[in-house]
């Protein structure tokens, strides 16, 4: 996506908060922001452990977009109360073979975000898909910063009774889990628009990769993303979490939604992380995803990553 392109179309104004590194989704997710011609990538902050690594990935893969002019901050990597589980970024294995910048310093996502937030009030929208550690110690630090969001868009939450009583919940619900207390601190703020994208949702858009031959190998980018994404793949399914609430921010009727209230449990140990949605018709902030239209996702993911830009 060159500037020239995106200064004829109405843009949007992203932040993106990512735990890259791990699990492929993330990287598909920045894949298509980057590839987006209506998407103005404002910046990218990392959260997680080995947060700085977690950056050069994300500035890998910017760099093989063409996209070095893309600033990329590293934020926390631990959890807001003491935790032993610090997950690290296998797929971090292969900057090696990436053009990257060196980024040596964490901690600085939050200072980022908010003077991005604030030299742009009501214009920047917020899509966080990893735990939400950077965001919680950003409206902790300006309780302002909430209300000067144009929206936010989240990865997180089950919201099926079904999926929850599986044998890999709470756990499974990686980004409120990990950190409940930045989840609930969220999810308590003042937010004009927040939407969340669950695991009853994001789950179904699961794709082998024999269903898309060649996805890898479609544009540099997309080797790059493959080549980052390898030591998760190795193990894992492919699953197109995180790219479904960004490409939300573009396309919004790929989903149906419903209204009410989310609370985030962060006291009962059997639960924790869980979020609870109550349907409600007041004029509540909180948006959830209940239906994704999967053909329609893929077309639209496929025609912005692989397209002939």
């Amino acid at each position: 996506m060159t500037s020239a392109c995106s200064s004829a179309l109405t843009t949007r104004k992203i932040w993106l908060d990512t735990d890259i590194g791990g699990d492929i989704d993330d990287a598909l997710c920045l894949a298509y922001l980057l590839r987006q011609p209506a998407c103005e990538l404002v910046g990218i902050s990392t959260v997680g452990g080995e947060a700085e690594r977690r950056a050069m990935v994300a500035d890998a893969i910017c760099h093989a977009a063409g996209r070095q002019d893309i600033p990329v901050y590293a934020g926390a990597d631990r959890q807001l109360m003491p935790s032993s589980v610090c997950p690290t970024p296998d797929g971090a294995s292969r900057l090696p073979d990436w053009p990257h910048r060196k980024i040596d310093k964490k901690d600085q996502a939050v200072d980022a975000m908010r003077r991005a937030i604030r030299e742009q009030p009501h214009e920047l929208s917020l899509l966080a898909v990893g735990h939400l550690t950077n965001i919680a110690l950003l409206f902790r630090l300006d309780p302002e910063i909430p209300r000067l969001l144009k929206e936010l868009h989240i990865m997180s939450g089950v919201f099926s009774p079904a999926l929850e009583a599986g044998p890999d919940m709470p756990m499974g619900n990686w980004n409120a889990w990990l950190d409940r207390h930045a989840c609930a601190i969220v999810y308590d703020a003042d937010v004009p628009i927040r939407r969340t994208f669950g695991l009853n949702v994001t789950s179904q858009l699961a794709l082998t990769q024999e269903a898309k031959p060649g996805l890898f190998e479609s544009n540099r980018l997309m080797r790059a993303v493959g080549d980052f994404g390898s030591p998760w793949l190795a193990s894992h399914a492919m699953t197109f979490h995180d790219p479904l609430a960004a490409a939300c921010l573009f396309e919004p009727q790929l989903c149906a939604y419903q209204r009410g209230a989310i609370s985030v449990d962060y006291t009962n140990v059997d639960t924790f992380g869980e979020m609870a949605f109550q349907p409600s018709t007041s004029n509540n902030s909180d948006d959830i995803a209940v239906t994704v239209d999967r053909e329609r996702f893929f077309e639209h993911y496929f025609a912005i990553t692989c397209g002939g830009r």
